[in-house]
């Protein structure tokens, strides 16, 4: 299965809209977070990743397939020095252990070299599972799990893994 990353243009910024609302409403599960009046979550930062020079949206494919989108960012999750994080990740269930979201954050990591803040909340044992594996892998051991700047909006505080790839 070949894997690719593509840049989000502008001219898709509906198509991710619509990806984003599929996440959202799977991770609504663990961050309680309700619908807005129209049954929508409009996730909030959207156009800061047309807008902004220290945010990426890629679309994740497989053999050229739409499968999910990674988004990048330059914010801290937490009080510690940050390169990058990961702001948002999502591939869709079909996909899912597959190697594919391995695979993509590899890409990422070679696109974006620094220290790096992954962001997952700490009752999505899959997401933490899958977190703590890419972590222990690309930094070889050597990362620390903090805590988050901003609680999710059940009040639930986020873990951070820190890491140098």
């Amino acid at each position: 299965m070949e894997i690719t990353l593509k840049m989000v243009e502008y001219g898709e910024k509906s198509v991710l809209s619509n990806l984003l609302e599929k996440y959202s409403y799977e991770f609504s599960q663990y961050d309680k977070l309700p619908f807005n009046r129209d049954g929508l979550y409009n996730y909030s930062y959207l156009d800061c990743y047309f807008t902004s020079e220290n945010r990426f949206a890629y679309f994740i494919f497989a053999d050229m397939q739409l499968i999910g989108f990674a988004m990048v960012s330059k914010r801290a999750e937490c009080d510690r020095y940050a390169d990058w994080s990961v702001a948002e990740f999502f591939v869709a269930y079909p996909y899912r252990r597959q190697g594919i979201g391995s695979s993509t954050i590899k890409r990422l990591f070679e696109m974006h070299r620094g220290i790096w803040h992954i962001k997952y909340h700490p009752y999505n044992l899959a997401s933490k599972a899958f977190w703590t594996k890419i972590a222990d892998r690309h930094a070889r051991g050597k990362y620390e799990l903090t805590y988050g700047n901003e609680k999710y909006y059940d009040g639930t505080t986020p873990e951070v893994l820190v890491f140098r790839v």
